[in-house]
């Protein structure tokens, strides 16, 4: 048998395993792949390599002993030793080469699971780089990053930038492994930056029943109270805007308006298409429309913008 260094070999596992709070049985795979992968390499280079055949590696866990055994494809009854000579000292070079990449793999997956249970929450992060049309960004023990359909138009991602961004979510690809996914557009980054700067919010005595956003632009938002004596839109201002103006600086100046939620479509109309008054509105429950009226003196206001106000009215209610 092939004898590894235990000094390099198990004692390593074992650290790397305790140190970086992996799974030994990850580490000890990925030492088996990378030796299996070493002699199959030099098997080919060498003319010795048979392609009906099948390959695996005995690995002893304690010593750090190494076997290779071969069998022709479906006979494993015919498995024979088939380890080179020196063949410890070429598995230990290549192995270390492999199992420290695939350590890091495991590491890397490790840390984002950790990440899972803070999807929809908010995380601050700094720009290190542009992958494309796509952003990197560090949020403390790895990254996540940004895709283009996530960005503000014309928003700032310098490297070295600065910003709150939502965890939107965690995906999986062959091309790019798991990553962590962050967004600037997302409503619910609204949402989550309300319920960190809102306590009656995080304790649910405050709902928000329903929000529009133009990410960058405006963002409406209806609330309602479950409890009685709670104002819930001065619960979202704060005394003196305080709470509400540390929401729009997360969202780099993005205006906000915090409407009372109202069952009554007429009432909700009405306060979604504040600063304009003395509106008059027309509904017609059966096909959910409404029409409204504007005096001429706040026509402008209940248009708003490009059209936001009434855009961002209507998505609201």
């Amino acid at each position: 048998m092939t004898q590894l260094s235990r000094t390099e070999f198990s004692t390593a596992v074992a650290e790397l395993a305790r140190e970086r709070s992996i799974d030994p049985e990850v580490v000890l795979s990925s030492i088996e792949e990378a030796i299996l992968a070493a002699f199959v390499r030099d098997a080919q280079e060498e003319g010795s390599f048979h392609e009906d055949w099948e390959y695996r590696v005995s690995l002893d866990n304690e010593t750090g002993g190494v076997k290779i055994y071969g069998f022709p494809e479906g006979k494993p009854d015919q498995e024979v030793e088939v380890t080179p000579p020196g063949f410890g000292r070429i598995a230990t070079q290549t192995a270390k080469q492999v199992i420290l990449q695939k350590v890091r793999e495991a590491e890397k997956s490790a840390i984002i699971d950790d990440y899972q249970d803070k999807v929809g929450s908010v995380i601050r992060g700094t720009v290190i780089r542009q992958d494309g049309r796509r952003v990197v960004v560090d949020i403390g023990r790895t990254y996540g990053v940004l895709p283009l359909s996530e960005q503000i138009p014309g928003e700032d991602y310098s490297i070295g930038v600065k910003l709150n961004f939502l965890i939107k979510e965690i995906t999986q690809s062959e091309e790019r492994g798991r990553q962590i996914i962050l967004s600037r557009t997302s409503s619910d980054l609204v949402k989550a930056l309300f319920r960190r700067e809102v306590p009656e919010i995080n304790n649910n005595t405050v709902e928000i029943r329903a929000i529009a956003r133009q990410a960058g632009v405006r963002t409406k938002l209806a609330v309602y109270s479950n409890r009685r004596g709670v104002d819930p839109v001065g619960a979202c201002v704060g005394q003196k805007g305080v709470r509400v103006a540390e929401v729009i600086k997360a969202l780099g100046g993005e205006k906000v308006d915090v409407i009372q939620f109202s069952p009554d479509p007429e009432k909700l109309i009405a306060a979604a298409l504040l600063p304009a008054e003395d509106l008059v509105i027309d509904l017609d429950q059966e096909e959910k429309k409404a029409k409204v009226s504007a005096p001429e003196d706040q026509l402008s206001l209940a248009i708003g913008k490009d059209g936001q106000n009434v855009r961002l009215a209507a998505k609201l209610t």
